[in-house]
């Protein structure tokens, strides 16, 4: 649990489009195996510490012949963004992929400061 010790919460939160690569006959509709994609997100304004991210998927059109598998995750957070990663494997084939994000933490306020 992030305990947050600012009386300033941001919440900051966006759609991406992650790929569309059935338009270029890409890796996640012709491909196998394991795959992976990475898009960097970057906060609106930065964050006093790292934020608690949550991701999710908003739309995804995929093929219907082969399994449906998928993992979506935020890593790498910082205060100022994240990379949103989504990644597949086996014969299952991604035509296209969006995702929403959500992040919540402190932000700095005119009435918090250091005395040095």
């Amino acid at each position: 649990m992030l305990r947050l010790k600012s009386n300033c919460v941001g919440i900051d939160q966006g759609d991406v489009a992650i790929f569309s690569d059935f338009q270029d006959n890409g890796d996640m509709w012709t491909g196998s195996g394991p795959r992976e994609r990475r898009k960097t997100v970057t906060f609106g304004e930065a964050f006093i510490a790292a934020p608690v991210v949550h991701v999710s998927i908003s739309l995804w059109d995929v093929d219907g012949a082969t399994s449906v598998r998928a993992d979506i995750s935020a890593e790498a957070i910082t205060t100022k963004g994240f990379e949103l990663v989504f990644r597949t494997w086996a014969d299952t084939r991604v035509a296209r992929l969006r995702a929403n994000w959500m992040a919540i933490g402190a932000l700095s306020d005119d009435d918090s400061w250091d005395v040095l």
